[in-house]
């Protein structure tokens, strides 16, 4: 379900700003209503830069579960009543995972568009605009839209290029191997994965703080990706498309936001095709992507864990601690799971937890059924060929280029900083 009159404002910005007269749109569509007014201030890329979710006061309707103010309204607190009993956001609480935005009905929370203070950048082709997208966007756009078909539509679009985000999931996946190697050596060690729901690792770094010391250094696919396409084109921009609103929040951490500088989800990207006449199924096939199974996985709750166990007995088939994985599927489960480590209560040595049921391809913003996301998603994965990074020339050839000559450059802080985070630290 979506919020009909604040997409039908968004397409209508992302038109006529193509169309070049972005200014007389706006006085047109303003009203004076109020909500009008807001809608068109967060469809435009407007409002507080470092919140992604706000609430249109004035709009009519109630939340949704109005009568339950509890963790399923929000897991951070966030979601309060002011003195008048009027539903609002507590922005000191506020982690921007976009949660509230599905659970709650009638449209009182709206997360802020991103793309149309990009759309002059992209005509105007001074500045190089990469996408990068989210392993989970096969078969999101129709059977008939390839990879070389959806990068065709982007560059029509006025991005430079695109790149999957599945071929820096592969680069990591040889990272938290090496990580797991690292760190896990005894019967009773255990690690969490950092990757890659900002859902799950904010759960850690706010909720149970007691276990970021068992959390992976790793940062996110979607931040190595962006770092690693600034490092081979200094001075461009990376715009992330995937399923995910907590996207747009973990894009603006501080230890972080040098790596992307807008982000999408697959619906918008939908409305804005729509909204240009753009349909990729028509285009020509543009170059293919070389990323390896194991990135691609990533899209599906388990992927992770998959992908990493799959490498690690590449890496060390003799090792005699393999990896005994677990995954959390949803925001509850992963909430059940995090509590049983700290109480003790586990029997696996590699923790993977996805805020949503499914994994990615059950995003609030993904456009088919988590099933069919999954079953295209396995698919593409198999049609690699190649399962780990290890095989995948392209992947070590990549990692040549960004100053990474061996594996033991991965453990190696100074030359591996793009792909390392500081959780111990607060932001």
């Amino acid at each position: 379900m979506s919020n009909n009159r604040y997409d039908q404002i968004f397409k209508k910005l992302v038109k006529t700003a193509y169309q070049g007269n972005l200014p007389e749109e706006i006085e047109k569509i303003r009203d004076g209503d109020g909500v009008t007014d807001q809608y068109l201030l967060y469809a435009s890329g407007g409002g507080d830069p470092n919140r992604v979710v706000f609430k249109v006061r004035g709009a009519q309707g109630a939340c949704a579960k109005s009568d339950d103010m509890g963790e399923a309204a929000c897991l951070f607190g966030a979601i309060v009543r002011d003195m008048e009993g009027n539903v609002v956001i507590a922005p000191k609480n506020c982690n921007g995972c976009g949660e509230c935005v599905d659970v709650y009905k009638h449209y009182s929370l709206v997360d802020k568009k991103e793309f149309v203070p990009l759309i002059k950048l992209l005509q105007d082709r001074k500045v190089p605009v990469f996408a990068i997208i989210a392993p989970a966007f096969i078969g999101q756009f129709g059977p008939a839209v390839t990879p070389g078909k959806m990068r065709a539509a982007l560059k029509q679009l006025g991005f430079y290029g695109m790149v999957e985000v599945a071929l820096f999931a592969d680069i990591l996946t040889l990272k938290e191997a090496l990580e797991f190697d690292r760190h896990v050596n005894d019967e009773d060690d255990f690690m969490l994965t950092s990757m890659c729901c900002p859902i799950w690792v904010s759960m850690v770094k706010k909720v149970y703080r007691d276990l970021v010391p068992h959390i992976s250094p790793s940062v996110s696919p979607m931040v190595a990706c962006g770092r690693g396409v600034k490092h081979l084109h200094p001075g461009a921009r990376v715009v992330f498309i995937g399923p995910c609103i907590a996207k747009k929040a973990e894009a603006k951490e501080p230890d972080i936001r040098d790596a992307v500088d807008a982000v999408l989800t697959f619906r918008e990207l939908e409305q804005i095709f729509a909204a240009v006449g753009i349909n990729p199924a028509d285009l020509e096939e543009d170059e293919s992507e070389h990323s390896s199974g194991a990135g691609r996985i990533y899209a599906r709750t388990g992927g992770v864990s998959q992908a990493i166990a799959a490498t690690l007995n590449r890496l060390r088939p003799d090792r005699k601690i393999k990896i005994r994985a677990l995954q959390a599927d949803g925001v509850q489960d992963c909430r059940r799971m995090l509590q049983d480590v700290l109480e003790g209560r586990i029997n696996g040595n590699f923790l993977e937890g996805m805020g949503c049921n499914g994994g990615c391809v059950g995003g609030p913003k993904v456009i088919i059924d988590l099933a069919k996301g999954r079953r295209t998603v396995e698919a593409y994965s198999r049609e690699a060929g190649l399962m780990t990074p290890v095989d995948n020339r392209y992947v070590m050839e990549l990692l040549r280029r960004l100053g990474i000559q061996n594996t033991a450059d991965f453990l190696d802080s100074s030359k591996a900083a793009m792909f390392i985070r500081d959780f111990e630290r607060r932001n």
